[in-house]
């Protein structure tokens, strides 16, 4: 079978032939239907990402497909069922094994391309608005880097929980994404000054940040007394440094939020909130944004389109056509 391959953090990772996995006991296989990029994919090939495997693995964090084989001591699960699973790894196959406990059922009105965009994009900003930071409604949200994968469902989401969302990102053409996500409010971070335009709104009660960097300690001033700052990822490539007195001033809380460290120590709060997540999904009240679903073959350009910016939404790779 196919596997895009990462072999060495020296080298590009490759599409290579190797053999199709057996499952063990407690194992599901999957023919992979579609699988979801993640900004984490381009740092797990620097070797930079907090959960990077031990070379060499199939890359590819989640996956949707149809039950293949089931191993023995599985429950719950039969050949032919549609399943959703974050694995991590092993999601950029034709056929991949993963632990059974990790796999979720889809809707049958879910597509694969859906189903591999949206759990940890949808996950993420759940569990951080919801859980991490109790967002009220009547509040108001800024979300940094608000068209790109985890930043456009935060803006989906935050509309859904009665939030004003002020939706911040590159240019006209995502601004207007985030809009149609339902944002109240567009700041332009190419020719804006986030600070004076989110103050100039009110300021903001709850600042989902996905971005890092300048807009990190722009957003960080703009905060009312009491405002809780979500730090969910740095696609700036730059780590912001707080200073606890600043926080002390407004009385700030600074709260991280990594979406796949809940399967070890509180699987039960993640698996709660992909049942909203999907529950919504079947009421349409969601809906993933997928910019480009592409083949297998061309997994490079749809890491490039992530790494370059040129990407809305999540990209989507489709396997089994």
């Amino acid at each position: 079978m196919l596997s895009f391959l990462l072999s060495s953090h020296e080298k590009q990772p490759t599409l290579t032939d190797i053999d199709i996995p057996e499952c063990a006991s407690g194992q599901i296989r999957l023919r992979i239907g579609a699988c979801g990029l993640n900004f984490a994919d381009l740092l797990m090939i620097e070797g930079k990402y907090q959960d990077t495997p031990k070379v060499p693995f199939t890359m590819g964090m989640e996956v949707a497909g149809t039950i293949d084989t089931i191993g023995t001591g599985v429950t719950g699960f039969a050949p032919g069922d549609r399943v959703a699973v974050f694995g991590g790894k092993d999601g950029l196959a034709e056929y991949g094994v993963f632990d059974a406990a990790r796999a979720v059922k889809i809707p049958d009105s879910m597509s694969f391309e859906d189903a591999a965009a949206f759990q940890i994009a949808y996950g993420t900003s759940h569990l951080a608005l919801d859980h991490r930071a109790r967002l009220q409604p009547g509040e108001t949200l800024l979300v940094l880097g608000a068209a790109g994968g985890v930043g456009l469902t935060a803006v989906e989401i935050g509309k859904l929980m009665g939030a004003t969302v002020i939706a911040c990102a590159r240019g006209p053409e995502k601004l207007e994404v985030a809009r149609q996500a339902g944002a109240d409010h567009l700041i332009d971070a190419r020719t804006e000054d986030i600070r004076e335009a989110v103050l100039a709104l009110g300021g903001s009660d709850i600042v989902y940040d996905a971005v890092g960097g300048d807009q990190f300690t722009a957003a960080f001033r703009s905060c009312k007394p009491e405002a809780r700052i979500l730090t969910i990822g740095f696609a700036s490539g730059e780590v912001p440094q707080i200073k606890a007195n600043h926080l002390l001033v407004k009385n700030l809380t600074v709260m991280g939020l990594y979406w796949g460290g809940y399967l070890t120590f509180r699987p039960e709060i993640l698996t709660g909130s992909l049942a909203q997540l999907f529950a919504w999904y079947d009421q349409k009240k969601i809906r993933p944004h997928v910019s480009h679903v592409l083949p297998l073959e061309e997994v490079a350009d749809g890491l490039a389109l992530l790494r370059d910016r040129k990407s809305t939404g999540k990209v989507v790779i489709r396997i089994d056509g």
